[in-house]
């Protein structure tokens, strides 16, 4: 099976991660440009009023496109604080929160911070994987392909906007219980940290099912 190519995500969307577990080998992307409300920085919760989204401040060259391992986070506001305070109220009634908020926790209540966005995304993204408990080592690009041969090229196909048709992809959302399913419909590729904290282990069989076609 050909590698999928996937832009680096903040606790990226569940369908993001049900394409990881069906892909071969996956590859993710640091040589494009920095791209503004992706989920290049954004993730979104289910908090009790509803879909939340928490957006990861980044510092910006005027006039100046940015390479993604080049993107530095801004701290000039409390936003680790915030973000970590959204997890807890959002899920700290889940099942299984209390199973992996001491692994989640650090990155965003540690002393030393980090500096690049990339370098932020791909720890919490091994934190993910090794949650899942699956073995999945992914690679970040050495060059940008605009049209990469043999790749599943998956970069643009997940985007904020189009979290709720299925992100054109031929495949159906598995549902299961939300922490606030007595307020709302099921929600529908939340953020993976919505799967983890109420389904916990059960997580990795949920994203099995939901089969995605990799035709790019």
């Amino acid at each position: 099976m050909h590698p999928v190519l996937l832009s680096a995500s903040y606790l990226g969307p569940i369908a993001y991660y049900s394409v990881m577990l069906h892909a071969g080998q996956v590859l993710l992307e640091q040589c494009d440009h920095y791209r503004k409300q992706t989920y290049r920085n954004r993730c979104t919760l289910l908090a009790a009023n509803g879909p939340l989204d928490l957006v990861v401040p980044v510092l910006k060259r005027s006039g100046e496109k940015q390479r993604m391992s080049d993107v530095r986070i801004d701290y000039a506001t409390r936003w680790p604080a915030i973000h970590w305070q959204s997890v807890c109220s959002a899920y700290n009634t889940s099942p299984f929160f209390a199973y992996y908020a001491d692994d989640l926790a650090p990155f965003y209540v540690r002393k030393e911070r980090y500096i690049f966005l990339l370098d932020f995304l791909t720890g919490l993204n091994a934190f993910v994987l090794d949650a899942l408990g699956v073995e999945i080592n992914p690679l970040l690009t050495e060059t940008f392909e605009r049209e990469p041969v043999a790749t599943f090229d998956f970069r643009d196909r997940f985007h904020p906007k189009e979290r709720t048709n299925n992100f054109g992809m031929a495949y159906e959302p598995v549902p299961y219980t939300q922490t606030f399913s007595s307020k709302f419909s099921f929600v529908p590729n939340l953020s993976i940290l919505d799967l983890l904290f109420n389904v916990g282990p059960g997580s990795e069989d949920i994203l099995l099912r939901q089969v995605p076609s990799l035709n790019g």
